[in-house]
């Protein structure tokens, strides 16, 4: 959905394109970057371009371009205000992606899917799609990403009345934006504009009418620029509003002017919110004629768009009341007023309830009927006490969000704590002393004896070995194909320098697993192997290990390590009738288990999922013959 701003000429040779290509492929290209520019400029013809893809790619089987056309289609129909079909094609992406898509893939689609969870209101499920992605992009580092994510998230504070937490995430959203290479995309320039919107939302809200003027200009600034038609008289009508609270009636008409003229698909509501706004104008200024005509053609508008409008229509008829109790028309004025009373209870919007309330009290004051004046005012008390109930019901939304959000932080930090203490005793630990011991041992003894070409080529081996060990150390995760590299230099040299050529090993990958793309946790398979060399083979004249590594499903490898040793009971009982390895416990396999029950932990598997042991014998006679450890090993991409 990334695309930079076209020229005219590009935008009529795509076009031109379009027309004369014959491969279906050809088409679906040329319309993917089509529809990727005007889902900003021109959604209304967005959502053309993508019917004519559809109808192309249900015939195809292109799962790469069905994910782009969800996305797009996404993205547009939440741009149109179609927030259920809007969240029906996210998903639908997200099945591909699962798939087959990249990480960045997604955490794209989870921060789009969010945005239209929040109109929605479904602000849960938004904070814990958002949470994914911040994981996702701890391990994986994409700024222009995580400055969408902070956007996002400063949407929900501000949608739960947590304005300060919302500034901070918004703030800290356009620095990361602003640190983008200076030629951003349309979508970078489309979140730089829903940054000052959010913030122009939290100054009007505060009565800081400068600084929301300024903020919400800086929007409208910005989608001019990009030729961001989509929302622009959503923005204007944005600007008109703050220029209002201000009483610049002048200001304020020109921008709503405006609002109404600009040729945007998306905001016929915006339209006939400008429409209403300048209304409102016009009765300040005592132009109750220009001011009818408009809160009636505002009227017209509200009607015709789908969805509740009932709150527009409860305002078009309080302005009413408000103009014909100006103009001496009590009657009207009283049938306007009641209207607006009526539509205000049917949308249960309190606040409102309560303005509307508030007016017809004035209004029956105003004509000395004040037994009906009393009712309403205590009418406008009922809902202001509901309002404030309303209000608390909020706070501890607020309060519920902000305590996971700071929960899964500290458990986030706790866990990687955790992980970093274990890595460096795993650094200390994963290299038995007796294998190093042994190794430079029988390198000396190749140079002793003067066998240079085996001293040099294992010395060679040995110190690739420690260097991958120290470099591995300092990484959280490596991609398979470094472990499996690691583990085949480490068994080579145990059966070479400590074993005499009398061990043999075997590692098996199964077709279907990408080793260069697949990442694993570091050198999370060697302490088990070292294991089956120490306890299994070590007392045997020869033995074997034979590794496999299997897809268990798509987040999870199963690694399997058998070896035709002693058995664990033999093994156990030799370490008691040897004083040095009095009270041993395997550090490495001991840290190995601790990292997998955290990694898993993360995943929410129980522990004896991750790891199972069993002991091999023989069918018939019940004798020990090796050990199997079986591993589940939750793998990301690298």
């Amino acid at each position: 959905m990334d695309s930079f701003l076209l020229q005219e000429e590009q935008i009529r040779q795509l076009e031109s394109q379009l027309e004369t290509h014959e491969s279906p492929l050809g088409k679906i290209t040329t319309l993917e970057k089509l529809i990727a520019y005007y889902a900003f400029t021109q959604v209304g013809k967005a959502k053309q371009l993508l019917l004519d893809l559809g109808k192309i790619l249900n015939g195809e089987n292109l799962p790469d371009h069905n994910i782009q056309f969800f996305l797009a289609s996404g993205f547009v129909d939440n741009q149109l205000y179609d927030y259920q079909s809007s969240h029906g094609y996210y998903l639908a992406a997200l099945d591909l992606i699962e798939e087959r898509g990249d990480v960045a893939q997604k955490v794209e689609v989870y921060i789009d899917l969010a945005g239209t969870l929040i109109n929605l209101d479904r602000l849960k499920e938004a904070s814990q799609l958002l949470e994914k992605s911040e994981s996702l992009l701890e391990n994986f580092p994409n700024h222009r990403l995580l400055s969408r994510l902070f956007t996002r998230r400063g949407y929900i504070h501000l949608h739960i009345g947590d304005q300060k937490s919302g500034v901070e995430a918004l703030m800290e959203a356009e620095k990361m934006l602003l640190k983008l290479p200076a030629r951003k995309t349309l979508k970078d320039q489309y979140f730089i504009s829903l940054i000052y919107s959010g913030l122009g939302n939290v100054y009007a809200s505060n009565d800081e009418g400068q600084k929301s003027v300024d903020a919400y200009k800086t929007a409208l600034d910005i989608s001019r620029e990009n030729q961001m038609q989509t929302r622009m008289a959503w923005h204007l009508t944005n600007v008109g509003s703050a220029y209002m609270s201000l009483a610049d009636w002048e200001n304020a008409a020109k921008y709503f002017k405006e609002a109404i003229e600009t040729q945007d698909d998306a905001s016929e509501l915006s339209r006939a919110n400008a429409m209403a706004n300048l209304g409102q104008v016009f009765l300040q200024k005592g132009k109750f004629d220009e001011a009818a005509g408009l809160f009636t053609k505002a009227e017209e508008l509200y009607r015709l768009k789908p969805g509740n409008t009932l709150s527009n229509f409860a305002q078009i008829n309080r302005y009413r009341g408000q103009m014909n109790q100006a103009l001496g028309k009590i009657e009207e004025a009283l049938t306007a007023f009641q209207k607006a009373y009526k539509f205000a209870l049917e949308t249960e919007d309190t606040y409102l309830l309560c303005g509307i309330s508030k007016d017809i009290t004035n209004f029956f004051a105003s004509q000395q009927d004040y037994k009906n004046a009393y009712v309403y005012q205590n009418l406008y008390e009922n809902h202001y006490e509901k309002y404030l109930d309303e209000v608390k019901e909020r706070k501890v939304l607020e309060l519920e969000i902000r305590y996971d959000l700071e929960k899964k932080k500290q458990e986030a930090e706790l866990l990687k704590l955790q992980s970093s203490k274990l890595q460096m005793k795993a650094l200390r630990a994963q290299m038995n002393p007796h294998f190093m011991h042994n190794a430079l041992n029988s390198i000396q003894l190749y140079i002793s004896s003067g066998d240079m070409t085996n001293a040099s080529k294992y010395l060679a081996q040995f110190g690739d070995l420690m260097r991958q060990s120290l470099d591995y150390s300092e990484r959280e995760i490596i991609s398979l194909e470094k472990e499996l590299e690691f583990l085949q230099n480490y068994l080579e040299l145990n059966k070479m320098l400590r074993f005499e050529n009398k061990m043999e090993y075997s590692i098996e990958v199964d077709d279907e697993i990408e080793e260069d793309i697949f990442g694993v946790p570091t050198m999370i398979v060697q302490p088990y192997v070292e294991n089956a060399i120490e306890h299994g083979i070590r007392a045997k004249d020869n033995g074997k290990i034979k590794l496999s590594f299997d897809l268990y499903d798509d987040d999870t490898l199963l690694c399997i390590i058998e070896d035709d040793g002693i058995g664990r009971e033999a093994a156990r009982k030799r370490r008691l009738n040897d004083p040095r390895k009095k009270g041993y416990e395997s550090m490495g396999t001991k840290i190995t288990h601790e990292r997998l029950a955290i990694l898993n932990n993360q995943l929410g598997a129980e522990e004896q999922d991750f790891i199972k042991i069993t002991d091999l014998r023989d069918e018939f006679t019940g004798k020990a013959k090796g050990t199997r450890v079986e591993i589940r090993i939750p793998i990301t991409e690298v």
